[in-house]
């Protein structure tokens, strides 16, 4: 940890002791209030714990706290990171008061990713993609877009952005910027990139490739991309992941690709990025009565399309949806993911908003069923894929055991 000048080691402190206070007064995880507390003393707390740290940002709609875990165990084992999740400037400060390790990965809020750059001079940036999220209280994309192509310009940032070409609105973010790693790969999600940014013309997507008759187009000098291996600077790589899914496959794409930039051998962290079976309980099977589940993090239209494509066939399928704040209160959401893709499966509807999943796969034409009471569901055979949004989410962690 940098050494501090007294006002931000007694903020430090601060942060330390008001989170531990927290957790033993059973008021919060402890991992907030004390970076509040910490930035009313001082303020610039986040710019003076970063420095002299070799500080790593990952941000985007989808796959931030995934990225971030393989980040974490790739580059090695003493990395300060903010692996509860709390991704605003409270969080990341308590992340970096708690640690003292020099390395640092932090996932960052989209919203809050300009201002936490400027504060924080991180070494590599990690774009994954923009998408709407939670449409009661986030940015339309396109004006987040225009906040990280602002930030990031080659006069505001001199480290490395590596950044999802894939996606027209983070090329768009990243275009400006002085060291830019372009990352190709696949991309099942194009809804809030129908337009161009530049001149707002349609944008054209093709096999492997999109562009604007006003010449944005996706870059063609890549990095790394990803199809049936991963390419790094022509070095191939077989991912093989314990992790499910093709989106974890473009999670990894990400995180090695940043890391190449650190000096980090991928091979032997392609090794330690294999060991991850789970991440803060996502992925991993869990027990509830009689069945097995596999949980499933779902929160926007892109998220949500990307994990019905990695759906398990012979698995039965769980939908939980909440509308709480951390969910968002609007979960008209769902009418944008493609469910048409559960056609022939008996679907189970639950959380508060059962009724509105339950509708919503009726117009879909999926088998459905709205279930009141999950008890009923703890007796029965073979594997489950439960998918949930934030706070359904973590109900199913609560009432749920590892196997």
């Amino acid at each position: 940890m940098p050494r501090l000048r007294p006002r931000s080691a007694l903020a430090a402190t601060g942060v330390r002791f008001v989170n531990v206070l927290s957790r033993r007064l059973t008021r919060g995880a402890g991992t907030v209030m004390g970076g509040r507390v910490g930035l009313k003393i001082d303020p610039h707390l986040l710019t003076h714990l970063s420095a002299g740290r070799r500080v790593v940002l990952v941000t985007g709609t989808n796959g931030k706290t995934t990225t971030s875990a393989m980040l974490r165990v790739g580059w090695a084992s003493s990395v300060t990171s903010n692996e509860t999740g709390a991704n605003m400037t409270e969080g990341l400060v308590a992340a970096l008061a708690a640690s003292p390790h020099d390395r640092v990965v932090l996932e960052t809020d989209e919203g809050w990713f300009a201002g936490v750059v400027a504060a924080a001079a991180p070494e590599v940036v990690v774009l994954l993609n923009l998408s709407r999220d939670q449409l009661d209280r986030a940015n339309e994309v396109r004006r987040m877009a225009q906040r990280w192509r602002d930030c990031l310009n080659a006069d505001a940032f001199f480290g490395v952005v590596v950044a999802n070409c894939s996606d027209p609105l983070v090329t768009y973010a990243a275009q400006t910027a002085r060291y830019v790693r372009w990352v190709d790969v696949p991309l099942s999600w194009r809804g809030d990139a129908a337009s161009c940014p530049h001149c707002t013309r349609a944008i054209v997507f093709e096999v492997g490739s999109w562009s604007c008759p006003c010449g944005f187009s996706k870059p063609t000098d890549v990095t790394a991309r990803l199809s049936s291996a991963l390419v790094i600077n022509d070095t191939s790589f077989n991912l093989d992941l314990a992790l499910p899914g093709t989106f974890n496959d473009v999670n990894a794409a990400f995180a090695l690709t940043a890391l190449a930039e650190l000096g980090v051998s991928l091979p032997e962290a392609l090794v330690r990025i294999r060991s991850l079976t789970t991440v803060q309980g996502r992925y991993g099977r869990r027990r509830y009565g009689e069945r097995t589940l596999r949980l499933l993090l779902a929160k926007n239209p892109a998220g949500t399309t990307a994990l019905l494509e990695s759906l398990d066939e012979a698995a039965d399928v769980w939908v939980a949806i909440n509308a709480q704040l951390a969910d968002g209160r609007d979960p008209s959401w769902l009418y944008d993911v493609p469910f048409e893709q559960l056609r022939g499966r008996h679907v189970r509807c639950l959380g508060e908003r059962r009724l509105d999943i339950a509708t919503r796969l009726t117009y879909a034409g999926v088998s459905c069923e709205v279930v009141e009471d999950p008890a009923v569901l703890r007796r029965g055979e073979g594997e489950v894929t439960l998918v949930a949004n934030y706070t359904a989410f973590r109900e199913w962690m609560d009432v749920t055991t590892p196997c």
